[in-house]
């Protein structure tokens, strides 16, 4: 690894804007932050995928391994990405900084503790579950009703037993009462961090968080706590960007890392507009499926940040085609044209969605040894028939070697096609009917049923002034539907919405679909249990 120092020369970076963690990682300072703005704006490209399987997609492998084929083709351009969450690094991922020579490094410092922001945001979610409990305790000034403290307190671990947690609280002053936890990076201090677009926008939103109601239903905000400073003490560092390298010496910024099937998917707004203001071409993801990353990143993200994309990457490879089209895990390694020719189906859904949204785009195809010449020859006979940008990829092997061709593509999409970006739906229509647009539009489904809680909550956001807000769905991203083991493309079906939250400081509410959890479990065997055979 090279110098931080030299790392951040490259991205356009002065040293006294630098501070250091250690040698190869720093945070970037504050004041420069405002100083980039000066800057042109330069493009913005998306990475997603398809929806994912078992088998991977390698999205994250896939932005690193563009973001270095820019470099191989002397084009300077920056890569944005989120923070990893312990939960998936230690239960299945077991990481989250790409693969092979397509990587960002120092992987297991990221992965792990990196420069402290997750521990900061654990930290601030948890005082302000500590403090709104000591307010009950200590006579309950703000007449907060303990059977209405909506704010949950958060672990970055996947731990399936706080899901459903007893409070023995302090007798009549604080009586006893179910809580669940939530992973950090669910909740909505991880969204406000994301979203924020400095300081000051941050230190706002963080006070109109709605933490619990009154007997009467008045919200009850952490302003009214009076802790937004305490809270701004502890992520002062937090919200400054951190800049890493790639194993080939590229810049790289990571900074936030919401959920995208429980939260809104993106990085930060503070390292995508420094980035934009720092190269000509910006290069950021959002996670999982494009019907959960890049539909909460082109509408709720693009519109937040006052950002226009000017290009979308989207990532499949055959194997997780074959298994959309029935084959099994086991077999992906035998030839199997027929699955592939059912399973594109589900790319073609998620072209279908992307173009609905203005933006040029591309497949990029995660090239494997095991894929056969003649399933190679199908898909690319299958994109030129629809006249579809498509690009094979070997960047897990090569590094920017295995993506130069990519590099070249997007390239050519961002001179010669140009973007007009819109959101799939209206801010200012009603929260049902936005719920239903992006159910229709991106899930394909033709009906949306509540349960009786889902619309009294509806009725209360309404009610306290939040019909403007954003929809940030949480939905499995193992399906385009709302169930996780329908496959390809399903059409017609019915979402299932049982629950409705609110993250006023965020500015959107989140509809709970089907059985998504705001609390993973560990698999059966971990990736905490693998590690077992690793030097430490």
């Amino acid at each position: 690894m090279l110098p931080i120092q030299e790392i951040a020369k490259k991205a356009g970076i002065p040293l006294e804007a630098l501070e250091p963690y250690g040698n190869d990682k720093a945070k970037i300072s504050c004041a420069f932050l405002k100083e980039a703005e000066k800057n042109p704006v330069g493009k913005l490209v998306l990475v997603t995928a398809i929806t994912p399987t078992k088998a991977g997609e390698g999205k994250t492998t896939t932005s690193i391994a563009l973001a270095e084929g820019f470099g191989k083709i002397d084009q300077k351009a920056l890569l944005c990405l989120r923070e990893p969450s312990l939960g998936p690094v230690f239960g299945i991922k077991g990481g989250a900084t790409g693969g092979g020579k397509a990587s960002v490094v120092p992987s297991e410092d990221i992965n792990l503790h990196f420069t402290g922001d997750m521990h900061a945001l654990t930290s601030s979610i948890n005082l302000i579950s500590a403090v709104i409990d000591n307010e009950l305790f200590q006579g309950n000034e703000l007449n907060i009703d303990p059977e209405k403290v909506v704010w949950k307190r958060a672990l970055d671990m996947n731990d399936r037993v706080l899901r459903d947690v007893l409070l023995k609280g302090n007798g009549a002053k604080s009586p006893e009462r179910h809580e669940e936890f939530q992973i950090t990076v669910a909740s909505e201090l991880m969204a406000i961090l994301c979203l924020a677009r400095n300081e000051e926008d941050f230190l706002d939103r963080i006070g109109k968080i709605i933490v619990a109601y009154t007997y009467e239903g008045k919200p009850v905000t952490v302003k009214d706590l009076k802790i937004t400073h305490a809270i701004m003490k502890l992520m002062k560092k937090a919200l400054l960007p951190n800049l890493v390298q790639t194993l080939e010496g590229n810049p790289c910024l990571i900074h936030g890392g919401p959920f995208a099937n429980i939260a809104h998917g993106c990085n930060s707004i503070i390292a995508t507009n420094l980035a934009l203001h720092l190269a000509p071409i910006t290069v950021t993801e959002a996670g999982f499926g494009a019907d959960l990353g890049a539909e909460k990143f082109l509408d709720i993200k693009c519109q937040e940040g006052n950002l226009h994309p000017d290009a979308v990457v989207l990532v499949a490879t055959i194997r997780a085609l074959k298994m959309h089209g029935g084959a099994l895990f086991e077999d992906l390694a035998t030839p199997n044209v027929d699955a592939l020719s059912k399973g594109v189906v589900n790319l073609e859904a998620h072209i279908e969605n992307i173009k609905k949204y203005g933006v040029p785009f591309i497949v990029a195809i995660n090239h494997f040894a095991q894929d056969s010449e003649e399933e190679v020859a199908f898909l690319e006979k299958w994109c030129e028939e629809r006249d579809i940008a498509y690009s094979f990829l070997d960047g897990y092997l090569k590094g920017g070697d295995g993506a130069k061709d990519l590099a070249r593509q997007v390239v050519r999409l961002l001179k010669e096609e140009p973007s007009f970006y819109r959101p799939i739906y209206d801010r200012h229509m009603p929260l049902k009917e936005k719920i239903f647009t992006i159910c229709k539009e991106i899930y394909h489904a033709s009906e949306v049923q509540y349960e009786e809680t889902a619309l009294k909550q509806l009725e209360e956001y309404d009610r306290l002034g939040f019909s403007d807000a954003y929809i940030c769905m949480a939905k499995t991203p193992a399906s385009l539907s709302d169930d996780p083991k329908v496959l390809g493309a399903p059409r017609n079906f019915t979402v299932h919405i049982r629950e409705v939250r609110l993250s006023a400081g965020a500015n959107f509410v989140i509809p709970l679909t089907g059985n998504v959890m705001t609390m993973p479990g560990l698999p059966k065997v971990p990736a905490a249990k693998r590690m077992e055979e690793e030097p430490w």
